[in-house]
């Protein structure tokens, strides 16, 4: 196989539905285009998504298949796949649905366009397709993460990214970490650039996430994401 440019990096947990037209979606946006992989984890499923999966391989050479044998969650499994990679950029999609792969082409050219400095550029889901209690709950918990970490992105949370994997895998991790892509890499020195892209309402299957968890969970990040920023340090290094 052709060493690939680009590695699509999608987790799932019970998608089995939404894997089939997600990856052929994948593959009309990038075939021709650039030399990619595609690599699914999955996230210990308790439904046939591995099955589903694993027929794909025979008709998708891109495709390749991770398993974790004990659910870990998307941070984790986005890791799995980013070490896994053999592409020195990635590109991640939530594994619902609602992020467009047609957009993957759009990050590519404003990477093209962009200063070598930038090492993530964030999707950013100006016209969002969520239920109005989850839109509302985004908003709030956008501004409050702003607020606190200044990190000058209006929509963290889209799972659509396109990032260097060197400087993705010199990131601390920690579970959740996929919601701080964006100041994790202003703290340790790079630039970041947030790109317009198309929100989808999720066809099949049902939210991993509440409103209630996520504001829990998220309180606690947010303090410890303070704690990083605050207590890090960087300089150049010089060989002499």
């Amino acid at each position: 196989m052709t060493q690939p440019e680009l590695s699509v990096v999608v987790p799932v947990f019970n998608e089995r539905d939404n894997v089939t037209p997600l990856v052929e979606e994948i593959t009309a946006a990038l075939r021709g285009k650039i030399a990619f992989e595609i690599i699914y984890i999955d996230d210990h499923s308790r439904d046939d998504t591995l099955t589903v999966l694993k027929a794909l391989k025979a008709t998708h050479p891109e495709l390749r298949v991770l398993h974790h044998v004990s659910q870990s969650g998307q941070s984790t499994a986005v890791r799995s796949g980013v070490k896994a990679a053999r592409a020195p950029w990635i590109a991640t999609l939530d594994g619902d649905g609602q992020n467009d792969p047609a957009d993957i082409p759009r990050l590519l050219a404003a990477r093209t366009a962009a200063d070598p400095a930038v090492k993530l550029f964030a999707g950013w889901r100006v016209d969002r397709r969520d239920s109005g209690s989850k839109r509302w709950a985004s908003k709030w918990a956008n501004a409050i993460r702003a607020r606190m970490l200044r990190d000058d992105t209006p929509d963290t949370g889209c799972g659509i990214k396109l990032f260097e994997r060197a400087a993705f895998l010199d990131l601390p991790y920690f579970d959740h970490m996929h919601r701080y892509l964006p100041a994790l890499m202003q703290r340790a020195g790079w630039q970041t650039l947030s790109v317009p892209v198309n929100h989808r309402h999720r066809t099949s299957g049902v939210s991993k996430y509440t409103n209630l968890g996520r504001a829990l969970v998220g309180i606690r990040d947010l303090r410890g994401m303070a704690w990083l920023i605050a207590r890090s340090k960087r300089t150049v290094v010089e060989e002499r």
